[in-house]
């Protein structure tokens, strides 16, 4: 028999992307609603310590709501805040930051600066991936008792529905990366039926079609990568000319083979069909004195929100308050962006990254600009970054660090408190994560203050940059 609350008030919007309303003492989590609305909850699953519910009907629409503008809102999982006004967004993402650093980094008293808006709230994404499946997610309509859906209606070309690795929602329209983004794929999923291509079937692993990658860049550059499950080059080669043909706008055709049972592409080989082998950005340097200019491969991270790239590293650039002499060591550095930011600004900058051709990337994009006080190491931050490396390239004044969102491996953490530098700015994309390394290191620094950016418009995702200082009777 399922269970109904009736009459309950949405009261907090949570970290994951779904709202947060109490029964009793437990929290209910409750998905595409906003904080002020008064619902009733269908209870879809019970744990230890929360619930999970689905809103089945509205008694109040709180005034926080607006109108969600993409179709697919309440299905795809992507921008799960549409629904809420962007002021009340950046108001929950600040409040994100702030109960993270108290909450879990037992830290008060902080200087938390009022959140950097977006520049840009839609098609603000540089990179996105859709996945080709023969397992279409089917809605209400396709589900009226007596309809059937032919085979070939069942094959899809979006995103994966939350939580279900098999079903795929087919995207007519996403606001998330600026067109030719949605043309090219509606081109590639019609240009698959007509030739009667198969759309990859996760159950059964089979199926030739399997992911759609297309990264853009400000500079007009637009890469466009396939993966197959199968080198079969009668069917690939046709495909990857007809989509030149139709799309002048791509300067950049990659595809990739992967027959494994995973989507992991970034240990496979990735063949350049035609066009260049990267796509460029460019940004002023912290400096402002030139532009520095980035070549991104197809495995290369860059952050997806460009324009606001840039302003989180000039953010982070102010935090670190550089002089002009200092060392600065760059943990997890990618290839090389904050690093050849910030070099004209200080005496050297030593990289730090886990993935070989980031590191090639990092050296490579540092060499074109003709930046030579930069030097990049292949490795594990926590094998790395220890006392005999800090001994042979000196030891840092200031580190920046920008984890991935598990924040930074505990040995990492104690390194940097064995090196002990003036200030540590540390971007994170994970106010969690980042609060729980705070507290490790609240010791022998200060929290001085935090930034938050907002990168990801009406999703719950916020970027946060913090400032530690050294303690002043460990400094002295």
């Amino acid at each position: 028999m399922e269970q109904i609350f009736e009459n309950i008030e949405i009261l907090d919007a949570g970290s994951e992307g779904k709202a947060i309303a109490k029964i009793g003492d437990l929290v209910i989590f409750v998905p595409f609603v906003v904080p002020g609305d008064v619902v009733d909850i269908k209870l879809v699953r019970k744990k230890k310590s929360y619930l999970e519910g689905k809103a089945i009907w509205f008694h109040k629409y709180s005034e926080k709501r607006q109108e969600a503008f993409c179709e697919h809102f309440g299905t795809c999982g992507g921008c799960r805040w549409q629904n809420m006004k962007y002021e009340e967004q950046l108001y929950y993402k600040q409040k994100q930051v702030k109960d993270a650093i108290q909450r879990i980094g037992k830290i008060e008293n902080v200087n938390i600066h009022p959140i950097l808006p977006s520049q840009e709230r839609k098609y603000y994404r540089n990179k996105l991936e859709y996945s080709f499946s023969n397992h279409r997610w089917l809605d209400n309509s396709d589900k009226k008792e007596g309809s059937r859906v032919d085979e070939k209606k069942m094959n899809a070309l979006g995103f994966h529905i939350p939580l279900l690795f098999d079903k795929v929602l087919d995207i007519n329209h996403c606001y998330l990366q600026a067109d030719p983004s949605n043309a090219i794929r509606l081109e590639a999923k019609k240009y698959a039926l007509a030739h009667n291509l198969s759309f990859y079937d996760v159950r059964k692993w089979k199926g030739f079609l399997r992911n759609l990658l297309i990264r853009t860049s400000l500079s007009g550059e637009m890469m466009v990568i396939f993966v197959f499950r199968t080198d079969d080059k009668k069917e690939i080669e046709p495909m990857m000319d007809h989509m030149l043909a139709k799309f002048p706008e791509i300067t950049s055709v990659y595809y990739v083979i992967n027959n494994k049972k995973n989507d992991v592409i970034t240990d496979l080989t990735y063949n350049n069909y035609k066009g260049n082998l990267f796509i460029t950005e460019r940004m002023m340097a912290f400096t402002k004195e030139k532009e520095v200019e980035f070549h991104i491969r197809p495995a290369s991270f860059f952050q997806t929100n460009t324009r606001q790239a840039f302003i989180l590293y000039h953010c982070a650039a102010e935090f670190a308050g550089f002089k002009g002499d200092e060392i600065v060591y760059d943990l997890y550095c990618g290839i090389g962006t904050i690093s050849s930011f910030i070099a004209d600004s200080v005496k050297r900058v030593v990289g730090i990254e886990s993935v070989p051709g980031a590191v090639e990337d990092a050296r490579e994009n540092a060499q074109r600009n003709g930046i030579l006080n930069v030097s990049f190491f292949t490795g594990e931050a926590e094998k790395l970054f220890t006392p005999e490396f800090i001994e042979q390239q000196g030891k840092p004044d200031i580190i920046i660090t920008d984890p991935p969102r598990a924040g930074m491996h505990e040995k990492v953490v104690k390194a940097i408190l064995e090196a002990a530098p003036g200030r540590i700015v540390y971007v994170s994309c994970n106010p969690a994560t980042q609060a729980r390394d705070l507290a490790l290191m609240k010791d022998q620094y200060d929290l001085k203050e935090c930034q938050p950016v907002d990168m990801f418009p009406h999703t719950q995702h916020v970027e946060n940059i913090a400032l530690l200082t050294k303690k002043m009777e460990l400094s002295q």
